[in-house]
């Protein structure tokens, strides 16, 4: 496939059996802040300048990037989830590199406006599909010294997809915890949406793939005693139905470390408010999940919704290499020189036996966002209430 393919004529897209996968659409929409002010903001529809946008996220690395999805609903409308949460969050996000934000109101405005010119992509009702949203801020301009770029370039693209993985609910899988990886430092940026905190997960992830592991679990960066979060989403757990009243208890980390997902907030909240369950957000250790406490796992966020997780294998270093020190007594050279000894690596592992309960999550997360679930405009969750016609 070309770096920048064509754009696809809607009218040829398969609803029933879209991929997770790069669709270009008809329009992505930028505003550039320069001397104190976002612009007016243009449809572009060149693309020519996709390179030239992505391209400005050089130098010293100034971007943040958020996902979220719209809906086509059961009454015609079309609606996004939740939005006002990743305006929010990308304004946190901009805060924690020194770049501008977009206001809330025009990260909403800018939603609308791609929406409305790319209407045609987003997959109809009858299909399992979403228009996947991607906003972004990257900064840009001739800038050489380190300290922040002169301008910033807010964009949104927009992506018909179908599920991540495929499969979904019906297919669990395996995750790793590596040894030898860290996704985040302590006091680092582990809780903001930064490319730079997922860029180096990729090389990991993809041995970790290689070995038959869906995904990699990430443990506290300063203790490697508590969950923190998979490479691509957050963590949940349910524990077995209560014996007195079949309630569960929906237990997820805390942690300076974890992004702030808005889908594992969501589901909290339909949990405790729809299924009547309890909700938990506190340290989970890994004795407790290799002890077997929870009935389920799953990794959940925007792109995968829940995706259940049948065992994790975390690599323990038995043996741990012996690090030796080198002297100018053997040479420059030999200062400069890492060796790389032999270590005894087993693997822990902690399994989950159950399912239903975050099946029956899901189906009424898909309900709600679907427009199917009674009550749905109760809980506020999808904009604009009167939706894009």
């Amino acid at each position: 496939m070309p770096l920048y393919p064509p754009v696809t004529d809607p009218k040829t897209i398969d609803w029933d059996n879209i991929p997770f996968d790069y669709v270009r659409t008809r329009s992505f929409i930028k505003y550039t802040w320069r001397e104190g002010l976002w612009n007016e903001g243009e449809l572009v529809t060149d693309g020519t300048l996709t390179m030239d946008v992505a391209a400005t996220a050089l130098h010293y690395g100034q971007s943040a990037f958020e996902g979220l999805k719209a809906f086509r609903m059961k009454d015609g409308k079309i609606r996004v989830f939740r939005p006002e949460l990743n305006a929010h969050r990308l304004i946190k996000s901009c805060a924690a590199t020194s770049m501008i934000p977009p206001t809330v109101d025009l990260f909403l405005l800018a939603l609308k406006r791609v929406i409305e010119d790319n209407i045609d992509y987003v997959p109809p009702y009858e299909s399992s599909g979403s228009l996947y949203i991607r906003p972004f801020v990257v900064g840009s301009g001739g800038q050489l010294g380190l300290s922040p770029a002169p301008e910033f370039y807010f964009c949104i693209f927009v992506n018909p997809v179908g599920d991540y993985y495929k499969g979904g609910m019906g297919n669990p899988v395996k995750a790793l915890i590596s040894h030898s990886f860290d996704r985040a430092a302590p006091h680092g940026t582990g809780a903001v949406k930064l490319g730079g905190n997922y860029a180096p997960a990729f090389l990991p992830s993809n041995a970790a793939k290689t070995r038959g592991y869906a995904v990699m679990l990430f443990l506290d960066p300063r203790t490697q005693t508590y969950i923190d979060e998979f490479a691509t989403s957050n963590f949940a757990a349910l524990t077995a139905p209560n014996p007195s009243d079949k309630t569960r208890t929906y237990v997820t980390p805390k942690s300076p470390s974890v992004l702030p997902s808005v889908t594992n907030r969501s589901l909290t909240e339909l949990a405790r408010k729809h299924l009547g369950w309890h909700v938990e957000r506190r340290q989970i250790s890994w004795e407790e999940v290799k002890q077997g406490k929870f009935e389920e796992m799953a990794a959940v966020g925007t792109a995968v919704v829940i995706t259940p997780v049948e065992e994790v294998h975390r690599e323990v270093v038995r043996a741990p290499r012996e690090v030796k020190g080198l002297s100018t007594r053997d040479g420059v050279e030999d200062v400069w020189r890492d060796e790389e000894g032999d270590e005894e690596v087993e693997i822990d592992v902690a399994r989950a036996s159950g399912k239903g309960g975050f099946l029956e999550l899901y189906r009424a997360y898909k309900a709600l966002q679907r427009g199917e679930l009674e009550g749905w405009e109760r809980y506020g969750w999808m904009w604009p209430r009167d939706g894009i016609a």
